[in-house]
């Protein structure tokens, strides 16, 4: 047996379990200090906001070519207004106006509290087909004490200005009917504009909740 191979083998018990003293960095080569950098991971968090009775929240900084993608947090988003939808738009000047082109689509799967009522559907009314208009993102919001949403949206490359821009959105959502929504959106901003700013909405009325910008590396 050589001398790598019993040294390895003195540190295990008869039970196949390593001993504490085998794991270091002089019997491990690869084993290294702890490195901070390695536990964040490579979401980075740019911005946060937080909406008290407000109509929207808008992200008008930090979106560039910084990163490839940028990924929106929602947590709690609670509606002032019973049976509306939580949705957003997109700028190619700012923030000065929101009425980017988009082509998507839209379904979800729902279960009433009750499970008397359940399905998987294409929720046609709440796609966009070359429209200007708010893309929905979670459907039937209730304004209950108890009730909210929460999810994310992911953007892919939006200073590109050779391609459009890609998204993908998963929220979910005790609604305003009693039923547990899971809503799935995916679509495409028709537009070779820099994307560089995003705003979030109810349908009608203000929300309360919190909502993270992250960029991905």
């Amino acid at each position: 047996m050589g001398t790598i191979t019993r040294s390895f083998a003195n540190n295990i018990t008869t039970s196949g379990v390593l001993l504490p003293a085998s794991l270091t960095n002089n019997s491990i080569a690869n084993v290294t200090a702890y490195n901070p950098a390695i536990a964040t991971g490579n979401m980075v968090l740019l911005s946060t906001q937080t909406a008290s009775n407000s109509a929207s929240i808008s992200f008008t900084t930090g979106i560039n070519s910084t990163y490839k993608e940028y990924q929106f947090l929602f947590v709690d988003i609670h509606s002032r207004t019973d049976a509306v939808s939580f949705g957003f738009n997109a700028s190619t000047d700012g923030g000065s106006n929101y009425n980017v082109t988009k082509t998507t689509n839209i379904f979800e799967v729902y279960n009433l509290e009750t499970s008397s009522s359940f399905a998987l559907s294409y929720e046609s009314g709440s796609d966009l087909a070359q429209s200007t208009s708010d893309q929905k993102l979670c459907i039937n919001n209730g304004s209950d004490a108890d009730e909210s949403n929460s999810g994310y949206l992911s953007l892919f490359n939006p200073a590109s200005t050779t391609y459009v821009k890609h998204f993908i959105s998963v929220s979910n959502a005790n609604s305003a009917s009693n039923y547990c929504i899971n809503d799935f959106v995916a679509g495409y901003m028709n537009t070779t504009s820099a994307v560089n700013a995003v705003r979030f909405q109810m349908s009608s009325g203000n929300f309360d909740g919190t909502i993270l910008m992250y960029g991905i590396v």
